[in-house]
Order: structure tokens, then C-alpha cells, then sequence
């Protein structure tokens, strides 16, 4: 081992790296216990819990009460860059507190971490439990295992973590920080970008783009040149073939499942994707660019039911019985435009009204082709189209751009708390 290197129980540091507890850095302080009898009382005051606690990240708009004595909130309130632990749930989730509410305490289900002595930086020690905790798994089996998961004060307080000489410190936190920060900047623009398409399909579906004069009609006021339609005089909906569980694999030809399905439309193949041994005819095979939607939701919300896919290139993919696949029967609209109509918020609504089933949700064809809605003409339909098709990839680029900054993040997180990479080899600028 090279001399300016040092081996400990959590691994190979700099030698000019201590190797602490979390105690030797940190003063810590558990929180109030929730109870009826701990809520009544004249002092009621804001408090944390599990919930409000993200990694590196607090949320903030659902905050509970309780009352706390003059002794409790001296030792309990909150101040700037106190480190809000979670003992239980999803165990050493930490963020860092900046004085987002006056007079904010926290329950016992959260330790509070407050430097000390000047040995931790706040944001650094934020970073190294999210390392920790999160990523390098150097913690697994040191919380108390129940019947819940939790991680005691004194386990907590024995806890080892690397600790570079503070100015180091400073600018580890400060290289994560511009990252997350990158991330925070993609995430308002999905926000922005999500909330003008959602507008924008308001517009496109009750307005039209050329600024008509408006007819009342039974689905409400729409442009005089529009048709009220119902689908089921534009389009038929065929069931696939019920595969049997018996013949899924971890490999082979994909079955179609409603858990395939993204909530804004689209599809995407996760650890749950089915596939599956069994022998199939031709037929039960979905050819790309066939437009497909949810019948069953196995979820009592019904947020699934209706949504739409166009099925990719590149995988084969089969058609089950939970899903429908829609064939034009009309030249008067096209397969783009009825994939906009499913992903709009009157269609979503009407098929939560008229699902059936409580635990799992279903609708039919016949439910389907009852649905009114307003249809323009073909150009018009091709222009709406055209403007989501932009919003919809500027959507992309931004969740894509997040995902890479995020492993970014990841990827700079161990190596920087393992010192593969050290920060004299970045530049920091303030």
C-alpha cells in the first residue's frame, strides 16, 4: 500500500483523510415522539417528519403540528445547516435545513446532526451519507432490524465516515452541489414544460388554432367548423390473447402488460416486463407504429385505463388480453391525433367515471366508442399535432439531460468520497 494511503473498515483513503465517527463531527439530537397525548397543548409549532425528508432535498408543503414546551423548542428548534437524519423508512436519508420555516422542529422518527469543532463541512456531510447510506451500501446491517427497519441514536452516533481536511471538504460539496443544482434546472424546466402541454391540449382540443367563433354543443362550446364525434364511429378496439404466468421468463418475445405503460404516454420495459416461452399464432404479434391503450388497471386510481403507445421498433412484442389495440375505420382522423385525444385530461376523467371493478379497474371497447369529443379538420388535427410533437421533445431533451446529470452525480459521488477522483484536479470557481 502506497504510504499516502490508508486502509480502514470502510475502505483504502488518503492518509491526510481522518477516519471518524459520525459523533466525533457531529452533536446529535432526536426529535419529539408523536402522540394524541404530545399534540394537545397551547404551543402548537410546525414539525418534520419522515416524509418531508428527501435526499438532499426537503419537502416542505405538508408540514404537521404538535405542541412543544418552551424546554423542548430551545432544544429542539431547528437552525441553518442542521443535517435531518430519517431513523426509520428509508433509513439515513439526510437533507440539510436553511431556515425554509421560522420556528420548524422535527419528530423523533428524524436526528438532527449539527457540526462540530469545525472537523465537517454541512453540505459535505449530506454528500457522505448519501455515499454512504445510499451508494457504496457501507452502512448495510448496522441499523436495529424489528419488525421495522430503524437506525438508532447510539448506532447512528458509532457510525464511521471519512472526513478530508475541511477546505477539501468544501470542495467536494461545492463540485456535487453545482450538479445537483444542474439537475434542480432541469427538473423546473419538465415542471414548465409539462404544465404548457397540459395547457396547450386544453387549447388544441376545446379552442382550435384558428381563433373560429365557438357552437355549443353537448360536450360544450367548440369551434363552429368542428364535428362532434364519437370514437366508436372512427375506430374498433380487439383484445389480445390471455398468455398463461406459468410460461414467463426472464428472456424471450414481450408480453404487452398494463405496466409497460408511462402515465404521459409511451412505453417503457422495466423489472416487471413479462416475457414469456408459450407458443403464439402470427396474429397476436403488435407491429410497430400500431397504436395500443390500457384496458385493466390494476390499481384502484384508474390512472392507467385508456393510455395510449405506439408500439417500437427493435423487440417483439405481444398483445394480451389487458390491452387494446386500436384500428382506424374512418378516413376523417389518423391514429397521431386519437393518441393526443387518450392522453387528454376529459378522456382520462371519463375513464375513471365509467371504469368497473374496485381493486382492479377495466373498461371495454363499447365504453371506449362512446366517448364524444370535438374533431377538426385533418389539417387541423396535423397542426395540433405538430405543436405537441415539439413540446413533447423539448419534454424529452430536458428528462434526458436530467438523467445524465444524474449519473453524473452518481458517478462523482463515489469518486469523490473514495478519492479516485481528488478536487485539485477541477477547477472551482466561486
Amino acid at each position: 500500500m502506497s504510504a499516502e494511503l490508508q486502509q480502514t473498515e470502510i475502505g483504502e483513503f488518503p492518509a491526510a483523510w481522518s477516519i471518524g465517527r459520525v459523533d466525533s463531527a457531529f452533536d446529535i439530537q432526536q426529535g419529539k415522539q408523536v402522540s394524541k397525548k404530545n399534540r394537545d397543548g397551547e404551543h402548537q409549532r410546525p414539525f418534520l417528519r419522515t416524509k418531508n425528508v428527501f435526499w438532499n432535498r426537503l419537502e416542505l408543503t405538508d408540514l404537521d403540528e404538535m405542541h412543544f414546551s418552551e424546554a423542548e423548542q430551545t432544544r429542539l428548534e431547528l437552525q441553518a445547516n442542521d443535517l435531518l437524519v430519517c431513523e426509520g423508512g428509508s433509513i439515513g436519508r439526510t437533507a440539510l435545513w436553511n431556515n425554509e420555516v421560522d420556528g420548524c422542529l422535527y419528530q423523533n422518527h428524524l436526528h438532527r446532526l449539527r457540526a462540530k469543532d469545525g472537523k465537517a463541512h454541512p453540505q459535505f456531510g449530506v454528500y457522505w451519507l448519501w455515499y454512504a447510506f445510499d451508494v457504496a451500501k457501507l452502512y448495510f446491517g448496522r441499523g436495529n432490524v424489528t419488525t421495522i427497519p430503524n437506525l438508532s441514536q447510539s448506532k447512528l452516533a458509532e457510525l464511521p465516515m471519512a472526513l478530508p481536511p475541511l477546505p477539501e471538504q468544501k470542495k467536494i460539496a461545492h463540485i456535487l452541489s453545482t450538479v445537483q443544482r444542474a439537475i434542480e434546472a432541469q427538473e423546473r424546466i419538465i415542471q414548465t414544460t409539462t404544465e404548457l402541454k397540459k395547457t396547450l391540449m386544453h387549447k388544441l382540443f376545446t379552442e382550435g388554432l384558428r381563433n373560429e367563433p365557438q357552437k355549443q354543443t353537448e360536450i360544450g362550446p367548440v369551434p363552429e367548423s368542428w364535428e362532434v364525434v364519437k370514437l366508436g364511429n372512427h375506430i374498433q378496439i380487439a383484445h389480445g390473447y390471455a398468455f398463461k404466468g406459468e410460461y414467463f421468463v426472464s428472456v424471450g418475445p414481450t408480453v404487452l402488460t398494463p405496466g409497460n405503460f408511462k402515465l404521459d404516454g409511451g412505453l417503457y420495459w422495466g423489472k416487471r416486463t413479462k416475457y414469456t416461452t408459450e407458443s403464439y399464432e402470427p396474429n397476436v404479434v403488435l407491429n410497430p407504429g400500431e397504436l395500443v391503450v390500457v384496458m385493466t388497471d390494476l390499481t384502484p386510481t384508474a390512472k392507467l385505463l385508456g393510455g395510449p403507445a405506439f408500439i417500437p421498433e427493435g423487440r417483439t412484442i405481444l398483445h394480451n388480453q389487458r390491452i387494446g389495440k386500436v384500428a382506424l375505420k374512418s378516413a376523417k382522423t389518423t391514429l397521431q391525433f386519437l393518441y393526443w385525444i387518450f392522453l387528454s385530461e376529459p378522456f382520462k376523467r371519463y375513464m375513471r367515471q365509467t371504469a368497473t371493478g374496485s381493486t382492479v379497474r377495466h373498461t371495454s371497447p363499447s365504453k371506449i366508442y362512446q366517448y364524444a369529443f370535438g374533431m377538426p379538420s385533418l389539417d387541423e388535427q396535423a397542426q395540433a399535432i405538430d405543436c405537441l410533437a415539439k413540446v413533447d421533445a423539448k419534454l424529452a431533451n430536458a428528462e434526458d439531460k436530467k438523467r445524465a446529470l444524474q449519473d453524473l452525480f452518481r458517478t462523482l459521488l463515489h469518486e469523490l468520497m473514495t478519492a479516485k477522483t481528488r478536487v485539485h484536479e477541477f477547477e472551482i470557481t466561486a
